[in-house]
């Protein structure tokens, strides 16, 4: 497929081509929801009733609680004030329907899963309880494998399907899908191309290389509305791929036939967080750029709509029913891992949000 092209700010798409000229431009209005003091946030999620949760793994900060609402503007544990119930998490995500769900990766300091640890959890919104909890077997989650993301259908029959990105940093990337009435979890497109690190990929955050050993799997994760498109891709990468999720839950389809249905839907940018709205237009960040792009339903052409020094490393997406996009911007390449030692990072990190207006692409 013809690579896309992007509007605004192309012409400083190339990576190592960032300057002056960039730390400069100012795109969008980027409003601030909340501010982070303390450990580094990865994932945020917006109810459908406006309530805002994020999550802190636990890489090597002082994490205290590893959930969080936020109340007022500050960070509170989630779903309890007592006990962390939770190892390390990656993501939370609201599912639009009463529930917020907690993916556990069980791996601190990105170590091997803890066995029996690695988890997709449940809390019911109105009791604030957790009411179903999916542990992953060890055929599922490899001692290699770190849970990122999670995206969910309920259509259909059952209870729906849980789509999940393995992003490993030393074994094969994968989508997890996990079907809900039953528990079976399986990998699908196991160490494919389109979960895998770029080959030759060499990111530069504004003009500043990365260090050759990050090559990380697959991360970002969307659907379309209908529910018939997963959107991936690996954070070491910047293409977007897509595969028809009929294909993923089908247990009779081979894993050669899968990937022969794989969509390489051309260069976006070097993204952690995706996201997708109700009218299909998908949403990617530009961690190499401080920058979020969109690209519309049917468009091949991708669209700038915010970049500013602020959105530094823009993380995870959600869609909160005001019409905003909430975006963490978490400054995660000014860790000490990718500066010789050296801790860059300067806090407060921030929760951002921009006015799309549009809706979260639904779940049912």
């Amino acid at each position: 497929m013809k690579a896309l092209t992007f509007v605004a700010s192309a012409v400083f798409f190339l990576a190592g081509t960032a300057g002056a000229a960039e730390k400069a431009l100012s795109i969008g209005t980027l409003e601030r929801v909340a501010t982070f003091d303390g450990a580094m946030p990865t994932g945020v999620t917006v109810s459908e009733g406006g309530r805002i949760f994020v999550n802190f793994p636990r890489w090597g900060d002082d994490v205290k609680f590893t959930v969080a609402e936020l109340r007022n503007g500050k960070a509170v544990p989630y779903p309890q004030a007592d006990a962390d119930p939770f190892i390390s998490v990656q993501s939370v995500v609201a599912d639009g329907h009463g529930r917020v769900w907690v993916l556990d990766t069980a791996a601190p300091k990105f170590s091997a899963p803890k066995p029996g640890g690695a988890r997709l959890v449940a809390i019911d919104l109105a009791t604030n309880k957790v009411v179903k909890t999916y542990v992953f077997t060890p055929d599922v989650v490899l001692p290699s494998t770190y849970v990122n993301d999670v995206r969910f259908d309920f259509r259909g029959g059952g209870e729906g399907v849980a789509y999940i990105t393995d992003s490993s940093l030393s074994g094969p990337g994968a989508i997890i899908v996990l079907d809900l009435a039953t528990g079976k979890a399986v990998r699908r497109l196991n160490g494919h191309a389109s979960v895998m690190p770029e080959p030759g990929f060499a990111p530069a955050v504004n003009g500043k290389a990365m260090p050759a050993s990050f090559k990380v799997a697959s991360d970002g994760i969307a659907l379309s509305p209908d529910g018939e498109t997963l959107y991936y891709c690996a954070l070491s990468s910047r293409h977007l791929f897509a595969v028809p999720t009929r294909l993923l839950r089908d247990p009779a389809v081979s894993e050669a036939d899968l990937a022969r249905a794989v969509r390489d839907i051309g260069v976006k940018g070097a993204s952690d967080g995706l996201e997708a709205d109700a009218k299909g237009t998908v949403y990617a960040g530009d961690y190499e750029h401080n920058a979020i792009r969109k690209l519309d339903a049917g468009a091949t052409t991708w669209q700038t709509i915010a970049q500013a020094p602020r959105l530094s490393w823009p993380d995870t997406f959600s869609i909160g029913p005001d019409g905003y996009l909430y975006v963490i911007a978490n400054q995660l390449h000014r860790q000490a891992g990718f500066n010789e030692g050296r801790d860059l990072r300067r806090k407060p990190y921030e929760l951002l949000r921009l006015k799309i207006g549009a809706q979260p692409a639904p779940t049912r």
